[in-house]
């Protein structure tokens, strides 16, 4: 009989997955090679994610020798600082019509279309208003604006490629003239042309956008990363990698890029230059196999590139999702395997120094527990935050300077801010009267919001 963390129960049957969380090694030995520095296996995370595969739940003492092997890697590395950016989302679409089960936040893109006249809930942005959102965030003093959006099927790279994609006859390019539309999202390089305000640092473009920005044409990612590196593109977020293996995408998300299409479009990415993050989204239906293997594919990518600036652990947010209401999955990931993927990561990412705890996804008070489990780095203020929110959560959308300097130092911890690639870092002065940022292109230490 299969292992349950090794199958999957769909709507049209059960899938049983070809990699099992089992090995021929044992925890002890794995967690020996974690204190010692070692590069770790495949075969070492799984059994340190599972405390050990010569049992059926997790040992808490096992566990808790994890994190503290963790923790004690993390003050290695980075010390004792927790970093966080000043930083705006400004999503500019939640139309698509991918079908990622997991995912809330789009809206079908057919709801969009002229024709269709009942509310959708769902928004596009032109890209004045994007510019207004970003102008108005950047005199707050934010120092980044991040975008991820949905897969609008009339966004297109540039005019040159909206000109291909007009004159093809193929059916699918996901395509459709943005005259079909309530709202023109215009094209990538125009929106990313105008989130380029001032000198704020643009976080865009996932390799699925990628991906979506060079349908029907044979052009290269390199190229299609160099148009948008002129528009105003200054790194890459990691996104939309979910977990890097293609029997989980095949039940999850089977309309996105595969595996290796998305480690092409990463490596192209860092080729000309941009700097990108990687992120694993868990907790859904994939097993600790699964969580090993993609660990690996990111270290692997980063010894090609050393472009990778973090690590962002995802914990999937299972309200509202087309997984959850088919019954697929019944919860998301319990604590014990969130704190145990912040640990093993810190542990086998040898090669990235930042790992990221979320407070959007954990929460406070368990965002703050991640910074003693090998997690170094805080999230940035967002001050729009709409991806998890649509999906279910419940922990806000914007976090003030003064809220991280009374957390972080809470915890015995240094408060830093950050550039988005963590080059440049700003001590913060817990006692200060006024907490604000100043690293941003017209940041004067003021409050975000006052």
């Amino acid at each position: 009989m299969p292992d349950v963390s090794a199958t999957v129960d769909t709507p049209d049957g059960t899938v049983e997955f070809d990699h099992r969380p089992t090995t021929d090694q044992s925890f002890e030995n794995a967690l020996a090679k974690a204190r010692d520095g070692t590069r770790l296996t495949v075969d070492d995370a799984v059994e340190l994610f599972t405390t050990g595969t010569d049992r059926d739940s997790i040992d808490h003492r096992r566990k808790e020798q994890v994190l503290e092997a963790a923790d004690r890697r993390r003050a290695e590395v980075v010390g004792d600082e927790v970093t966080f950016v000043a930083n705006l989302n400004n999503n500019v679409t939640t139309a698509c019509n991918t079908g990622c089960l997991f995912c809330n936040f789009k809206d079908r893109s057919e709801q969009f279309r002229s024709e269709y006249q009942e509310d959708h809930g769902g928004f596009t942005k032109t890209p004045s208003e994007s510019r207004e959102i970003v102008r108005d965030a950047l005199d707050r003093g934010i120092y980044e604006v991040c975008s991820v959006s949905g897969l609008h099927p009339a966004l297109a790279l540039d005019d040159e490629h909206r000109e291909i994609l007009e004159a093809s006859d193929r059916g699918d390019l996901n395509y459709r003239s943005p005259g079909e539309y309530e709202k023109d999202p215009a094209t990538y390089c125009e929106q990313l042309s105008a989130m380029n305000v001032g000198g704020v640092h643009v976080h865009s473009m996932t390799p699925e956008e990628a991906y979506h920005a060079r349908r029907g044409t044979d052009w290269s990612y390199e190229e299609v990363f160099s148009r948008l590196q002129d528009a105003g593109l200054d790194s890459v977020p990691g996104t939309a990698a979910e977990i890097l293996v293609d029997e989980v995408r095949d039940v999850i998300c089977p309309g996105k890029i595969r595996t290796d299409e998305w480690l092409e479009a990463m490596e192209a990415a860092a080729s000309v230059g941009l700097d990108m993050t990687s992120t694993m989204m868990y907790g859904h239906v994939e097993n600790e196999r699964h969580r090993a293997l993609h660990l690996q594919r990111i270290r692997d990518l980063q010894d090609r590139t050393g472009a990778i600036t973090e690590f962002v652990p995802l914990s999937f947010v299972h309200e509202e999702t087309p997984l959850y209401e088919r019954g697929m999955v019944e919860s998301g990931a319990t604590v014990d395997e969130d704190e145990l993927l912040i640990a093993v990561s810190r542990l086998f990412l040898d090669n990235v120094d930042h790992i990221q705890s979320s407070w959007v996804k954990y929460g406070d008070t368990q965002g703050l527990k991640m910074l003693t489990c090998g997690a170094d780095d805080f999230m940035g203020t967002i001050l729009s935050e709409e991806i998890t929110k649509r999906a279910g959560g419940d922990y806000g959308e914007f976090r003030s300077f003064q809220e991280y300097a009374d957390m972080i130092t809470a915890i015995g911890r240094t408060p830093v801010e950050r550039s988005t690639d963590y080059e440049q870092r700003r001590v913060i002065d817990s006692d200060a009267d006024v907490l604000g940022p100043q690293l941003g292109p017209r940041a004067d230490g003021t409050p975000l919001i006052e």
